[in-house]
């Protein structure tokens, strides 16, 4: 009888495993699907009607577009399977598969809405309105593909090569294959259009490496205190966290006190401070912001 309750559990446990990973890989495929066609909405209504031509194979496709008799649409699905191949033989066949099923999302949907929703100018008259609204989309849409270790194609690929060879972090590596992109507007589009394309440049990469960092910032814990015990339990049981602890002693008062150390989301944060707040005031605290942590329950290698 016992061992039939130990084998329940254990195809319990083994159960809980086995649909975690596939949870996951849902949600990062809802996320992905989310962000590849938010891609496509920015750059069909505020990037192209524009010529904002800052960076990317949208970029390059509505430079070429000036001269050859096919739409960005076209051009940008063409450079992309080309890109894909480089990225499939560089960097990795998930990063390939996923990033294959985000390039053909973007520019379907690019393409359908140049057909069924066709524009001929911009939407408003407020160009530094649409300005914000090209640069800021997209950039959210590529940090959740770099987040997912994926791209949208195109020069995201070129930059994820430079990020794994080299110690360049990805939003510059982005700025430095898309400058020659940006330097073409000048001359197809004129003075104006290139300077909007040059500060578009400039910004999408900081606001891609500002959004990545907040997707993974965590809060690190340090609390020296005389009574461990009831925050370590809050950390074990309420938060499903843990935590080190180490001997501390006052340099003036020379008492002996527990330092503990530990790692919490955001959200967790905001509750271990309100506890130790209400049940041990006296406990001396420092909160610092990290956007990269790497070990169990939270980044692997």
């Amino acid at each position: 009888m016992k061992d039939s309750k130990e084998k329940t559990e254990k195809k319990n446990i083994n159960t809980r495993k086995e649909k975690t990973p596939v949870k996951k890989t849902v949600i990062n495929y809802l996320l992905l699907t989310f962000a590849a066609l938010l891609l496509g909405f920015a750059n069909h209504v505020f990037k192209i009607p524009n010529n904002f031509a800052f960076g990317g194979v949208t970029g390059i496709s509505i430079i070429l577009a000036k001269f050859l008799p096919v739409s960005v649409s076209t051009i940008t699905l063409v450079l992309n399977v080309t890109l894909l191949v480089v990225g499939w033989i560089v960097i990795n066949k998930s990063f390939a598969f996923k990033t294959v099923y985000v390039s053909l999302l973007f520019s379907g949907s690019l393409s359908l809405m140049e057909n069924f929703f066709p524009l001929d100018g911009p939407v408003t008259d407020e160009p530094m309105l649409e300005f914000i609204f090209a640069v800021i989309l997209p950039a959210f849409a590529s940090a959740i593909f770099f987040n997912l270790e994926c791209s949208s194609g195109g020069t995201d690929i070129v930059a994820m090569i430079l990020n794994k060879y080299t110690s360049i972090n990805i939003g510059r590596a982005l700025l430095i294959s898309d400058m020659a992109i940006c330097v073409s507007g000048f001359f197809v589009y004129g003075v104006k259009t290139g300077l909007f394309c040059v500060a578009g440049l400039m910004m999408k990469s900081l606001v891609i490496d500002t959004v990545i960092e907040s997707f993974n910032r965590c809060k690190c814990f340090t609390v020296i205190c005389e009574k461990p015990e009831p925050i370590c339990e809050f950390i074990h049981n309420s938060l499903n966290r843990s935590a080190t602890l180490l001997d501390a002693t006052g340099a003036y008062t020379g008492a002996g006190k527990t330092e503990i150390l530990t790692v919490l989301k955001p959200r967790q944060a905001i509750k271990l401070r309100s506890f130790i707040k209400s049940t041990e005031p006296g406990a001396f605290l420092i909160i610092t912001n990290s956007s990269e942590i790497i070990g169990k329950g939270f980044t692997r290698f």
